[in-house]
């Protein structure tokens, strides 16, 4: 919030940015002059050109009621096309240099590489992705504070609320980590599919396709899946396939293990996970394909590891290893195991999986 600072926040669509932003718009108003706040929803705005004139006015009246410095919230703003090319544009001339920008949008921000068009002319700012709430967040909303540590071990502690955490753990199943979803809103399953096909259809995708390449991965899940299998399924070639998995990964739906044999193994089948249990279960109604309870409890793990540790892996030799991540091996269960499996590996079932979550 010191000028000059170019922040960019990213999220998946109803995750919550525009409500945060909401909030800090109110909380500036009591601190500084209301003309010198700036918001604009630019899924309003239909063309370069509008959202160019919109710019412009702003800043002639700012010179003309003598305001040095201004926050500038540019919300949706990748529903531009071009957008860049504008605000780079006037960070290159100086022309916010006393400002404070916040630039928001949905993945498709990253997805096409355009976050990276700003290197160097970000200033104090920084980037910032807005997530569903994680388990040991949706338990603090529930009044349910646990320390992150990391370690099953430390479960002992839980102990005494671990009755509460297994049963809001089954509620989180339910409604993920969205706002709309968390407060029960009926219509919360509408309006995430109408943002999805919105934003797949905005870059010129086929609905279809996506339903289709969605489909084919409820399907295999929680097995690994190549491009190609999914590709055979749907007649399409496996280039097609690889375009739209780019796609949802880029708009937060889909993330992606890849097999690890000391290096990760791109050629290999990846297992492919959906972000959000509330957002599995959406695109479950969405493709009309049940999802199996195993793969709703790995996705879960994979997607929270993914977030501590920035990639996740699977390997598969003499035995299957659902979940790497940094020195973390893990097997995930429905019900109890039916095998040992090497000392190494935590096996995480329907009683200490809850635990390990919220510890995470």
């Amino acid at each position: 919030m010191e000028p000059f600072s170019l922040n960019i926040v990213v999220g998946p669509r109803l995750v919550g940015k525009t409500t945060g932003l909401h909030l800090l718009v109110e909380e500036q108003l009591s601190a500084r002059d209301p003309l010198s706040i700036l918001y604009l929803n630019l899924d309003l705005a239909f063309s370069l050109e509008a959202f160019k004139s919109l710019i412009d006015a702003y800043l002639r009246m700012r010179e003309a009621r003598g305001i040095g410095s201004s926050l500038i919230i540019l919300d949706e703003v990748t529903s531009i096309q071009g957008w860049w090319r504008l605000v780079k544009g006037y960070v290159d001339a100086g022309v916010f240099r006393r400002d404070v920008l916040i630039l928001t949008g949905s993945s498709s921000l990253r997805l096409k590489g355009e976050v990276e068009l700003f290197p160097g002319r970000m200033g104090r700012g920084r980037e910032v992705t807005v997530y569903p709430l994680s388990f040991r967040e949706y338990l603090a909303v529930r009044g349910i504070e646990v320390e992150a540590s990391g370690s099953l071990e430390d479960a002992d502690v839980l102990l005494p609320q671990a009755g509460r955490i297994r049963g809001l753990f089954e509620e989180y199943m339910e409604t993920g980590g969205f706002p709309l979803s968390v407060n029960r809103d009926p219509r919360a399953v509408e309006y995430f599919i109408r943002s999805l096909e919105g934003e797949v259809l905005r870059v010129g995708r086929s609905l279809d396709l996506a339903r289709g390449v969605l489909s084919s991965i409820l399907r295999a899940a929680p097995s690994p899946v190549s491009f190609n299998s999914i590709a055979s399924s749907l007649s399409i070639s496996h280039r097609t396939v690889r375009e739209y998995v780019e796609l949802l990964s880029g708009l937060m739906v889909l993330g992606q293990a890849l097999h690890l044999d000391k290096t990760p193994k791109f050629r290999r089948e990846r297992k492919f996970f959906l972000r959000d249990p509330f957002l599995a279960r959406a695109i479950s109604m969405w493709t009309a394909t049940e999802i199996l309870e195993p793969a709703l409890y790995e996705w879960v793990v994979q997607e929270h590891l993914l977030r501590k540790f920035g990639a996740v892996y699977y390997q598969r030799d003499s035995y299957e290893i659902d979940v790497l991540a940094d020195d973390l091996r893990i097997e995930v269960k429905a019900g109890k195991p039916r095998r040992r499996y090497p000392k190494r590996v935590k096996v995480l079932d329907k009683e200490n999986l809850p635990l390990f979550l919220a510890l995470i």
